[in-house]
């Protein structure tokens, strides 16, 4: 499913028009993204958790070339699916 998919879906359940629902989308993704930013989790009960985690700088291979470069740390966002979203896609 993209997202103009699941604006639809949201769309067709709730009532709202597209352009709402997908307004609304747009602002529930800035709000994780800056909660994120700043460090912080994003708890949402039912369904998961969005985090942040480092990654240590590691050495690896660029795999066309065989030569060996440094890979820099940085962080990922991480989505742990809570114990509700596990159970129902079983």
């Amino acid at each position: 499913m993209n997202k103009q998919e699941l604006v639809e879906q949201v769309a067709k359940v709730t009532g709202l028009s597209k352009s709402k629902v997908d307004e609304t989308l747009d602002t529930v993704n800035e709000a994780i993204t800056k909660a994120l930013k700043k460090g912080e989790k994003v708890a949402l009960a039912g369904f998961g958790i969005y985090s942040v985690a480092k990654r240590k700088a590691r050495m690896g291979i660029n795999p066309q070339t065989g030569e060996k470069i440094k890979i820099k740390a940085k962080k990922v966002p991480v989505f742990k699916a809570g114990s509700k979203l596990k159970e129902e896609v079983k």
